[in-house]
Formats: C-alpha cells, structure tokens, sequence
C-alpha cells in the first residue's frame, strides 16, 4: 500500500459551514489541525448568489468570482477582513455574503501564510506564494505578452487556473493531463459550462515544465497592461489528485482511484459542454446524497438525494449519476480532488462511509 507524507490533509485544506450574521463573525476551523488560509472560496449554497474567490497574495480586501468574467472587486474589509492561525474573520457583508441568519460555505487552502516571493525563473518576473508539501502556489504578475513565468512548484504542475485581475475576460484553465485538455492550445473556462477550447499556443509552444510556464499574449492569460493572478497544483500522495475519467452512463458509473477518502471533488466535462460539479464532505449526508455546486453559475445546490451524483469511497470516488452530469457515455471528464484522509495512515487503512 502506498502510504502518504501528508498525514492531516486539514492543515492543508478544509470546509467549513456556518451562518451569517450580517456582523463581524469569527469562523474557527474545526479541522484536526489548525489552518492559516491563503485561497478562500465562497458561496451561500442555498441561495442564487454568487461566488467569491479572495487570496492573500491579492489581498483579502478583493475577491474575484468564478461565475464571473468580471474583473476583481475591491470590496475593503466587508468580506473577508482577517485571517488568524486557524480562522477568517468575516466582515458585514451583504445579500450575497454573510448575511443574517443564511447558510455559507468556505472552502480554504493553506499556501505560505501570505508571505511571498519573487520569482525570476522565466522571462517575466513572478510573485509566488508556495506551499510545496502540498503542491500548491499562488502566482500574480503583471502581463507582459506572449512570455515564461515562474510557478514555483519545483514539478511539472498537474493542473492551473489562471484570471486576468483587471479586465471583464474569462477564467482560463490549463491542464497537463493528455487527452482532450492536455496540450499547450487547449483550456477550459471556470466561468462557463463550455467543451473544451482552443487557442494557438495559449500555454506557450512547449509543455509547462518544473519550473516555468510559457502564456501567450492573450488578454486572459497574460496581455501587457494588466494584473493576473494563478493557482497552480501538482498531486501529492494521499493528499490531492488531479486527472480524467471517462463516464459510462450508468448508475454504475467508474471509479476514479485518488489514494484517499476525498473531503472536495470538482469534476468538468472536457469533450463536450458540461457544468462543473463541486462536492464535499460537509453539506451532505451519507454516499450518493452528496449536494452539488456549480461553479459557472449562481444557481442554489442540486440535491444528492434526488439526483444521486457521487459516493466518496476511502480510496477515492464513484460516478453515480446515469446519462447527465458527471457521467456521460464515453465523454471524457478532469477532475481535482482533495483529501479527507489518505487511504493509508499510521499504517491503518481508513474506511468509506
């Protein structure tokens, strides 16, 4: 069995859930260890608001949105106003953000505890906030034309998401998988529920290696004159997975093997259109009652009850849903996936629920 050098995903990321009250409100993390936040995702799942994405290499006084091709939104501290060792602190609000009384959900990732640095490794100059243990790094610069950029990782990065911060353009996503997404012309958009595009070369003429990427001067990815921010991710034993399935169409749908017990799946559609589907382990009950999110759109949470999408196995998660969704016959899917638990801790394999 393989074992993992993570042993407590939670002091990488974690969800949580908890309610509003249009007020100053201090959200502790319930994890088994403590976790200081540096990319935080937002959405009040039972309402048509939208979502909210903030970083600490932009600063938490702005958030972008990932149903959104709109550029970032300086809202101050009336979201998100601190981040302690183990906590955010939420600021008043509005309709869509910590209001009274409604249900919110959090998603956060630990990178370096805010603290950055410069990155020379390619021709444009970087700043990059690291977390290598779990092969994550925030990265912003400003666009310089068709160009390399450092990401910092030290590995080939398995997937990354990149935003333009001050034009109304959409989300790119890159991944290095091979099939219908991997390749250096070929991204998804966070913002929409598209197939797969093209772009001549958008990660550059050859593939992303372990140090650098190549973007081409398009105004998503990295025109002069404007800010961009990037999330960059390689997979790390027992802790996260990035990669592709092909669905069936049935309820008895594929098993994708990740090596753990996931706590957070998004899985897209790339050979055809198709929404983007988030899952995790706190706003649902038990397997295939799994509520679903999509990032593209605004709209409340689907029911796992009624739609039966997923079950989150001990080593890794099974398609449910027969002939929509996530499993369409022999249309391939990329998915991202984070940990619960590794499948192997301790030397005790953990177990499904």
């Amino acid at each position: 069995m393989a074992y993992s050098d993570i042993k407590d995903p939670s002091a990488h990321f974690q969800t949580m859930l908890w309610t509003g009250n249009a007020s100053s409100n201090e959200i502790t993390f319930d994890g088994n260890s403590d976790l200081q936040a540096d990319w935080i995702w937002h959405k009040e799942p039972n309402d048509s608001n939208g979502w909210h994405q903030t970083d600490t290499s932009i600063g938490i006084a702005n958030y972008l949105a990932s149903e959104s091709t709109a550029a970032e939104y300086g809202v101050g501290s009336a979201y998100v106003s601190a981040i302690g060792s183990n906590s955010i602190t939420y600021g008043s609000g509005d309709s869509s953000f910590n209001s009274n009384s409604v249900a919110q959900a959090t998603w956060a990732w630990k990178a370096n505890g805010g603290t950055t640095a410069s990155n020379t490794d390619g021709t444009i100059t970087t700043t990059t906030q690291v977390n290598s243990d779990a092969g994550f790094s925030i990265v912003t610069w400003a666009g310089g034309g068709t160009g390399s950029l450092g990401h910092g990782l030290g590995e080939v990065p398995d997937m990354w998401i990149v935003k333009n911060r001050d034009y109304a353009v959409s989300w790119a996503v890159g991944f290095s998988v091979s099939g219908t997404l991997g390749g250096t012309s070929n991204y998804l958009s966070l913002n929409t529920d598209g197939a797969t595009s093209t772009y001549n070369n958008i990660w550059g003429s050859s593939p992303v290696n372990s140090s650098t990427i190549t973007m081409a001067g398009d105004r998503s990815v990295n025109i002069s004159g404007n800010d961009y921010v990037a999330y960059f991710f390689k997979s790390k034993q027992g802790y996260s997975k990035f990669g592709k399935y092909v669905g069936n169409g049935s309820q008895n749908g594929p098993m994708v093997h990740t090596g753990f017990k996931p706590a957070f799946v998004i899985m897209k559609r790339s050979s055809g259109t198709g929404a983007w589907h988030l899952f995790d382990n706190k706003r649902s009950g038990y397997n295939y009652a799994n509520d679903v999110l999509q990032p593209q759109d605004t709209a409340a949470e689907l029911s796992g009850q009624t739609y039966q999408f997923v079950d989150f196995l001990s080593n890794g998660f099974k398609v449910r849903r027969a002939t929509h969704g996530p499993n369409v016959s022999g249309s391939t899917y990329i998915y991202m996936a984070f940990a619960e638990n590794p499948f192997v801790a301790g030397g005790v394999p953990t177990t499904a629920i």
